[in-house]
């Protein structure tokens, strides 16, 4: 078993090209045993938002906290705490938050290529 204290997991600034005030930490992965998925936290700051990308693998996300917009080739819809938003492997998608709250979510993806610039 790994327990992990979130609060006490180093935040580290997403310096893809696109990302604007966005943070990620890794809560769990294969370095902490998990064999086949990785647990992220991203936190978006204020008017912040992800790339707008897409990769071959799916993910789960989990809103935490704050409000923002998921925006993919369907268009945009809003995201509150306890949602939860399956992204499909191919589609093109973005979080942003609101201007005036910070957006918390969990981010689920498979270990492999979605772990591998970690």
């Amino acid at each position: 078993m790994y327990k992990i204290d979130a609060q006490q997991s180093p935040a580290a600034q997403v310096t893809s090209e696109g990302a604007t005030n966005v943070q990620v930490q890794w809560l769990i992965d294969e370095s902490r045993g998990a064999p086949h998925f990785a647990m992220r936290r991203f936190i978006i700051q204020p008017g912040g938002h992800t790339p707008r990308h897409a990769h071959p693998w799916e993910h789960e996300v989990y809103v935490l906290r704050g409000r923002g917009l998921v925006v993919t080739e369907e268009g945009e819809q809003e995201v509150s705490p306890d949602q939860a938003i399956f992204i499909p492997p191919g589609q093109p998608h973005q979080f942003l938050s609101y201007e005036d709250e910070t957006l918390e979510m969990l981010c689920l993806v498979p270990n492999g290529p979605a772990t591998e610039d970690h």
